[in-house]
């Protein structure tokens, strides 16, 4: 083969999925090599498979050998909150005392560019420093939020989806918009920035609460105009909320039918927690289409509830679950964390998570939940080359660790248990590396 000057190759262990491991199982989901190499043209991945092989055939393209690290397919985040950097690990008495004693007065100042461009900067950097290649990001109620969001990402060529909160009850001063207003200016955002580059538009009620009808009723009528955009809000986070909403929305029965009944569900939809979903309920979701978004440091740290994945997954086999992290009422970017926290939400209800459906959920099942699942999240011939690398040894109690394990599958697992930001040891957007960790001097 001639040498292509765009072509490289990177060597490690590698981890891809040929199928969904909640459904097939672990064994036959999982593609594990541990001598493996990834060929990445033109931002897209070219081959996966046998280092050796690999290398061969792709003579005279450059090879970056990362040893024993593992190369994978980015960590994908469904639900997050780029305004809320700041206020990240703040006290609360709960959700609506979250809202108004600290997101409100935050949000506030996103009217202003600099405020704006200054919290995207940062939020971005600290995704690629976590792994975090793609997210579906809530902005404010102000348009210049998603402005400056959108920018940074295309600087950076980010496939990064996001919308404007749209909110016309129950919100603080100077943060409330209307039917009328969340309508236009979500549209002229689509327009200008959905499918623009690698960049998506998410059309964002922030809940059923701060939504009059009216209000969910134009936005389902701009998702319709609009069917591939995204849809994201909030849902059945905690049972105060589910009370309050079905009082403001008092002709429906379920939370989840308010969205319904405005056309807010489907593919494309992601929900954020669904921690108090009846069964009926997850199977509608299931049939729709829709996601939910499991966050499960978030669910911690606010004391909303402990999401039952084996319950709902038992209701309805099909539903489609993955991670997030919710920053900032959940407390890190990092998506171990993230995995770690799920993990223990099932053991509260006496179910171990397999570390290969943890994996699935934070990259596959998040890149199926924003419709991108033909580009991302895996490790696969086609898809862009959105990747992390892993230091499988990147401290010392994971070394020692690593060092006693069963297999794979428990290395994995010790990631998940143990592993902080030194985990990942590069990121790549598009085939091009945007973080890439200091090594220690010696």
């Amino acid at each position: 083969m001639k040498e292509d000057e765009g072509r490289f190759i990177l060597r490690g262990q590698t981890l891809a999925f040929s199928g969904n491991p909640f459904e097939v199982g672990a064994e036959d989901a999982v593609d594990f090599r541990p001598d493996g190499a990834v060929v990445v043209e033109g931002g897209c991945i070219i081959a996966v498979g046998p280092a050796t092989e690999i290398i061969k055939q792709n003579a005279g393209a450059p090879v970056t050998n990362y040893g024993d690290a593992l190369i994978m397919a980015g960590f994908i985040d469904v639900h997050t909150h780029y305004p809320q950097v700041d206020i990240i690990g703040s006290s609360s008495q709960g959700l609506v005392d979250w809202l108004q004693k600290h997101t409100f007065p935050c949000e506030s100042k996103f009217g202003d560019k600099e405020v704006a461009e200054n919290a995207a900067e940062f939020f971005l950097d600290q995704c690629f420093l976590n792994g975090v290649t793609t997210a579906s990001v809530y902005c404010t109620v102000h348009p210049q939020s998603v402005e400056s969001f959108f920018e940074a990402a295309t600087r950076r060529n980010a496939c990064m989806a996001a919308g404007k909160v749209c909110m016309d009850s129950n919100s603080a001063q100077g943060l409330a918009d209307t039917a009328q207003s969340a309508y236009d200016q979500s549209k002229a955002l689509i327009e200008r920035w959905h499918s623009e580059g690698r960049n998506r538009y998410a059309i964002t009620p922030r809940f059923a609460l701060t939504s009059s009808a009216a209000q969910l009723e134009a936005l389902g009528s701009l998702w319709r105009e609009h069917p591939t955009a995204l849809m994201q809000t909030h849902l059945s986070e905690t049972k105060d909320e589910i009370a309050r909403v079905l009082e403001q929305h008092p002709t429906y029965d379920s939370y989840y039918q308010v969205y319904e009944s405005f056309g807010l569900a489907g593919e494309g939809a992601i929900f954020g927690h669904g921690i108090h979903l009846s069964d009926d309920e997850r199977r509608a979701i299931a049939e729709s289409g829709a996601a939910i978004a499991h966050c499960p440091t978030s669910n911690a740290f606010m004391g909303s509830g402990v999401f039952d994945l084996d319950a709902t997954r038992r209701a309805a086999p099909e539903i489609l679950v993955s991670l997030a992290s919710d920053v900032g009422a959940g407390v890190s970017f990092s998506m171990f964390a993230t995995m770690r926290a799920a993990y223990e939400a099932a053991r509260y209800y006496g179910v171990v998570l397999h570390p290969a459906e943890a994996f699935w959920m934070a990259t596959c099942a998040g890149a199926k939940a924003m419709r991108l699942d033909d580009r991302l999240g895996n490790l696969a011939p086609g898809m862009d080359a959105d990747l992390v690398v892993l230091d499988l040894k990147s401290n010392p109690l994971i070394a020692r660790r690593v060092a006693r394990a069963e297999d794979f599958y428990d290395v994995l697992f010790a990631q998940i248990i143990m592993a902080d930001e030194r985990v990942v040891k590069a990121t790549y957007v598009a085939g091009n590396m945007v973080y890439q960790r200091a090594q220690a001097s010696t």
